[in-house]
């Protein structure tokens, strides 16, 4: 199965973009793995991205559409695949349609995680990291620590990245509205939309989103 993953930051992509990938037995592809696997081999498509990350700009598409090129075109996505963060705009979505038809082949669904925009809020900025590991990851609300501020793993100091403060999760929220929600209507007329609401436990979105696989 050929899946792309849609969803607002905060909707939980990358966590079932993994457990669903590995449900299917199919290879979860994120444009964050692409991106390091690149640079780390020292690509040609891996050094002009380094150079633009480097120099503080945006990677421009017909690189990071290069790089998914590549990655599509390898053996394991031979009986499937998961993309998660591509496409991310309307015209991704056309090279990657253009990509798999080069391939012989095409998307089956589009899974989106639709999460109202204020538990989106909730979510991101009640969250807490610790200084001194910061896979140590607390919530204010759902997972809060024993201690207000301090980890309870290590006790370190617990804190809140500048990406997860209130008016910058709203600012990245409007980012997605405008450039990336199209995307959704672009894959509804095609057919291939499935949107799955992403409240709730993960388990709970989790067999939501297989059963939405399964009407496939």
């Amino acid at each position: 199965m050929r899946i792309v993953l849609v969803g607002p930051p905060g909707a939980g992509k990358g966590t079932q973009a993994k457990i669903i990938a590995g449900r299917l037995s199919i290879p979860a592809i994120s444009t964050g793995d692409i991106f390091r696997a690149n640079v780390g081999a020292g690509t040609p498509l891996g050094l002009q991205a380094k150079g633009f990350m480097d120099a503080g700009q945006l990677v421009p598409d017909e690189v990071t559409i290069g790089m998914v090129r590549d990655r599509l075109a390898e053996p394991d996505v031979t009986n499937g695949f998961l993309l998660d963060g591509f496409p991310r705009n309307v015209a991704q979505a056309e090279e990657l349609e253009a990509i798999l038809v080069g391939l012989g082949t095409k998307l089956d669904v589009v899974l989106e995680l639709a999460v109202p925009a204020e538990e989106v809020v909730h979510r991101i900025a009640g969250r807490r990291l610790c200084r001194n590991d910061s896979t140590h990851i607390f919530h204010v609300d759902f997972n809060p620590p024993s201690v207000p501020g301090v980890c309870d793993v290590c006790g370190g100091e617990l804190y809140q990245r500048d990406d997860d403060k209130e008016e910058t999760v709203r600012e990245r929220l409007a980012v997605y509205e405008r450039e990336t929600s199209p995307i959704v209507g672009f894959y509804d007329e095609r057919g291939l939309l499935a949107t799955v609401q992403a409240t709730g436990t993960l388990d709970e979105v989790t067999e939501r989103a297989l059963s939405a696989l399964d009407d496939r």
